[in-house]
């Protein structure tokens, strides 16, 4: 390609909306245009990004024996129905109508469809297993698109679904998935952790996540230096508290604490660590009808150290608490705590309440909570002493750096990371949900065990910039940058000495392979490696006039911080020896 047969269009400043580094670099590189919010148009120099990215995928998924397809964006109703989730997700699923006013939606996944699809076409054991993928356009009508390609609205997703005939072949299947990824994200050249996850609303047993670790990551990664541990927050555990319960050392007092209502502010008050404080949230859980009334409410007070903060996942997956809950209203509480929030503890409540302590918490003596009383905490409580053992123990809070790693092999240790892939095994949700069966050897009717597997192909590309940039712009990683070597010629339009050795060269590196890009444009030399700087094209070959009279062109990755001479005959072999694919 040469540059002056292509589109490059760069900007000096990013327009005033762009928030994170990877938004205002594509937009400033020309590789995204804004349509409507989280609606971008893929520029040529984003799509040629776009297009490497897929084409990984593309060839690790065919090597790991799944089966390419590409499933419809606007899909019927009534499959989404059949599960469910057409009434349960919220306002993210875009829901309309054709002009017989028969519903659709746009998809963001395709569960339902890829399960129709299994029970029409795959009838018998034998045809198992299974997997079929799509590189394929979704839409999720996020509520506050941001961050360019990072949350928007329409989006390129890799979704890959398994069917099998039993739970072993499922997580067999689920292994190949996982491997194929590694292979995938390796190929990225990317640094990345692969970590536990949570299924969140899709559902499912097995889960991990693929993260490309970036300081401005959204999601926390929690990771043991030591050992192969690694999960998402939502996920993480520490090594449950050993030893037994302290014996009581303290008596019960109550304690005034004017204007403090916080844990912190109670242990500076009373001179002592904020781990012997006692934090209370109080949570409803509410029965309903068939009509959908509320006929009945339970309240829980949940009690985490003070330096501990829940972690919501976990809470949800409670018994009595797995079907939902919200946090209880500020009249619950005063009716059976006789307080407001700020005071809350689980002595000598008005009304009882089901109290679910953290395991750090359930092993903690002489410690410090609420008395139920404005301006007064209590100090010396104990279990079995002062209020009955707890309800239920469990594992309830966000793990912190320094915990103790779950495998026992180190401590724990925080990072920032963007999740980029995720692969999950479902199980039969789906297929039981559609009456999606086949005949097992035996001839009797089984649903398929199935699994789900997705790459964020618009995403990564940002993802890599997050993690790949400097002051200059985009510093691609030679796999999927737009063109991995640019020859740029000084005074070329004035010189047929150097406008015929940067031919020369650029023919030479397309006859090897390589994808390389000729900026023949005529740009002064520093408007012509600014812009190839923010574009972010790895490796740089320049040509002029006075170099060529020594015989030597100038060699400069995007991370060098000088050129390197090389001699005009091994410039092409000296480069292709960099390049990493």
């Amino acid at each position: 390609m040469k540059a002056s047969q292509f589109h490059i269009a760069t900007l000096k400043e990013a327009p005033a909306d762009a928030e994170v580094v990877s938004h205002k670099l594509m937009l400033r590189a020309g590789m995204i245009k804004k349509l409507s919010a989280g609606i971008y148009t893929y520029m040529p120099m984003g799509l040629r990004v776009i297009r490497k990215v897929e084409r990984i995928v593309r060839e690790e998924m065919d090597r790991a024996g799944a089966i390419e397809l590409t499933m419809p964006i606007v899909q019927p109703a009534e499959l989404w129905q059949e599960t469910g989730r057409f009434a349960k997700m919220g306002p993210e699923l875009l829901r309309i109508k054709d002009r017989h006013e028969r519903d659709f939606v746009i998809q963001p996944t395709s569960e339902e469809v890829v399960t129709d699809i299994a029970r029409q076409e795959l009838h018998s054991y034998k045809q198992l297993p299974k997997n079929f993928y799509q590189i394929q356009t979704k839409f999720r009508d996020e509520r506050r698109p941001r961050f360019g390609l990072m949350r928007g609205r329409e989006f390129i997703m890799k979704d890959a679904y398994s069917f099998d005939r039993d739970a072993e072949g499922a997580q067999r299947s689920y292994a190949i998935m996982a491997q194929a990824y590694r292979r995938i994200f390796d190929r990225f050249g990317l640094r990345y952790r692969a970590v536990a996850a949570d299924s969140g609303a899709i559902g499912g047993d097995l889960s991990e996540e693929f993260q490309v670790i970036a300081a401005t990551g959204e999601d926390a990664i929690v990771y043991c230096p030591t050992s192969d541990y690694a999960a998402n927050l939502e996920k993480a555990e520490a090594l449950p508290p050993q030893g037994p319960r302290p014996a009581p050392t303290q008596p019960l007092t109550r304690t005034p604490t004017p204007g403090r209502s916080t844990c912190a502010q109670v242990a500076e008050l009373l001179g002592v660590p904020l781990q012997r404080t006692v934090k209370s949230i109080v949570l409803a859980s509410d029965e309903v009808n068939e009509r959908d009334e509320v006929v009945a409410t339970r309240i829980w007070l949940l009690l985490l150290r003070g330096d501990h903060d829940m972690n919501e996942v976990k809470v949800g997956k409670l018994p009595g608490l797995a079907l939902g809950w919200r946090f209880a209203t500020e009249a619950e509480i005063i009716e059976h705590f006789g307080c407001k929030p700020g005071y809350l503890g689980p002595v000598g409540t008005r009304k009882p309440v089901t109290v679910v302590a953290d395991r750090e918490v359930a092993v903690m003596a002489d410690w410090i909570c609420g008395a139920n009383e404005v301006d007064h905490h209590l100090t010396g409580v104990n279990w079995g002493r002062d209020l009955p053992e707890p309800d239920l123990v469990a594992d309830i809070r966000n793990v912190v750096a320094g915990d103790l790693s779950p495998d026992g092999k180190g401590v724990l240790a925080i990072e920032r990371g963007i999740e980029v892939g995720h692969v999950f095994y479902l199980g039969t949700k789906y297929s039981r949900a559609m009456n999606a069966t086949f005949l097992d050897e035996d001839g009797k009717p089984k649903p398929f065990e199935m699994g789900c597997y997705g790459i964020g192909i618009t995403r990564l590309p940002a993802a890599a910039i997050e993690q790949n940039h400097d002051e200059r712009g985009i510093i691609w990683p030679d796999a999927i940058a737009p063109f991995t070597v640019v020859i740029c010629p000084i005074g070329m339009e004035r010189s047929a000495t150097v406008r015929e050795a940067a031919q020369r060269l650029y023919e030479e590196l397309l006859a090897a392979g390589v994808d390389v890009i000729l900026d023949d444009r005529g740009e002064r030399p520093g408007a012509m490696f600014a812009d190839w700087e923010l574009i972010g094209v790895p490796h740089r070959l320049t040509l002029g006039e006075r170099g060529l009279k020594d015989g030597v062109v100038e060699y400069q990755h995007r991370r060098d911080t000088a050129p390197t001479p090389v001699p005009l005959a091994q410039a092409a072999d000296w480069v292709r020896a960099r390049i990493q694919v």
